[in-house]
């Protein structure tokens, strides 16, 4: 939401402050998790800009205006190879999000990325339910419209095919290439588990991304709140 590592960082520390110095949380685990994202969408309406930073045609402009390159690709040993490609994978689906208005944006992220419902959606981020469905709705045709046409895993005919976008995803600094040590040392390499098939639902893509990994400055502060005692109630 924040299109920034640092901002996003603070605004989860500030989630964290605010449920460890509440009284009484819910108890359900769903309703906590509702709860937290409400927190979530306060915390960020300060820092989330009216409009996109980026659009569509920059994407575009970006990954797709160049001819196609797989000499980049060939010259690639696994585990490499498929590392690159999840970190394409995972910066085209995140920037395809990342075009929408942010309220069309949150609504898409809390529907199909993290599967709540339209009614917990809408009180995640104190709206109606209605007002909910066609910020939903407008995302996820805006998503399908650009994805269909463009991405082999929605429709295996379309042009657009990592493999011979990595070299053009290197060059412009859309993905960095990690060094070796790192690369070995991920406990696994999820790439497409699916082949791709025509008519595959696009906003499902989505499904499919990894839990973000939180940088590890952010569990050194929460740790440091807790033991210092400073958030009250978790001297303990």
């Amino acid at each position: 939401m924040t299109l920034d590592q640092g901002e996003a960082v603070e605004a989860t520390f500030q989630v964290f402050a605010r449920a460890a110095t509440t009284a009484q949380l819910p108890s359900d685990e769903r309703d906590l998790d509702v709860w937290l994202l409400r927190r979530a969408a306060e915390a960020l309406a300060p820092v989330v800009p009216l409009t996109p930073e980026v659009s569509f045609e920059v994407l575009d402009e970006t990954l797709r205006s160049d001819a196609t390159r797989t000499g980049e690709v060939a010259s690639l040993t696994n585990p490499q190879r498929e590392f690159l490609l999840w970190e394409l994978k995972q910066g085209c689906m995140t920037a395809v999000v990342n075009c929408l208005p942010p309220g069309e944006r949150v609504a898409f992220v809390l529907s199909s990325v993290l599967g709540l419902t339209d009614e917990e959606g809408a009180k995640a981020i104190g709206i109606k339910p209605s007002a909910f469905k066609v910020r939903l709705s407008r995302a996820r045709k805006k998503v399908s419209d650009y994805l269909a046409p463009r991405c082999e895993h929605v429709n295996p005919r379309n042009p657009c095919r990592c493999p011979s976008r990595i070299g053009i995803a290197l060059e412009k600094g859309f993905i960095t290439a990690p060094p070796p040590s790192e690369v070995n040392l991920r406990k696994r390499l999820p790439f497409f588990n699916e082949e791709p098939r025509a008519g595959a639902d696009a906003t499902g893509l989505f499904r499919t991304l990894p839990d973000p990994e939180p940088p590890p400055e952010l569990l050194r502060r929460i740790l440091a709140a807790i033991q210092s005692g400073s958030w009250r109630g978790t001297s303990d």
